[in-house]
């Protein structure tokens, strides 16, 4: 089996959730949705589980982070920095927030984050490797 990443995420309004991914460019898997949680994918190795609280219930017993609380940002790879804005337009036209942080611009690395409708924090960049400064390829 090819190793994959599953995110799963709680959701406050299930149907709008999905809009808002739909917006970002992840693709409905019908195969893993119904009404307590939608697979969104992003691609082959990424999914996205949006869960009802009441679904996200029988997974955990652990509290909902307070509004206005992190604790995990994800970050996505796009093909240009156009796509980053884009998304992140996206993003502010579908419910959610867009920069969230300031916008980082390196020249060969740009990055943009945004929150979903539940303030599930999301990063969206690009970068061109080629044009990467050489002490910062050796890390």
């Amino acid at each position: 089996m090819t190793k994959m990443i599953i995110v799963s995420l709680p959701v406050a309004n299930l149907q709008a959730s999905v809009a808002f991914y739909k917006a970002l460019g992840f693709e409905p898997n019908p195969q893993w949705t119904d009404d307590t949680g939608a697979s969104m994918v992003w691609s082959e190795t990424i999914q996205v589980m949006l869960l009802t609280h009441a679904k996200w219930r029988t997974f955990t017993e652990r509290p909902f982070p307070p509004a206005g609380t992190a604790s995990t940002m994800l970050t996505l790879s796009l093909d240009s920095r156009e796509a980053v804005d884009a998304m992140n337009s996206a993003a502010a036209a579908h419910g959610g927030q867009a920069d969230v942080n300031p916008v980082q611009d390196w020249g060969f690395m740009y990055g943009r984050d945004l929150a979903d409708p539940d303030g599930h924090l999301w990063g969206a960049m690009w970068m061109d490797v080629s044009a990467m400064p050489a002490a910062a390829k050796q890390g």
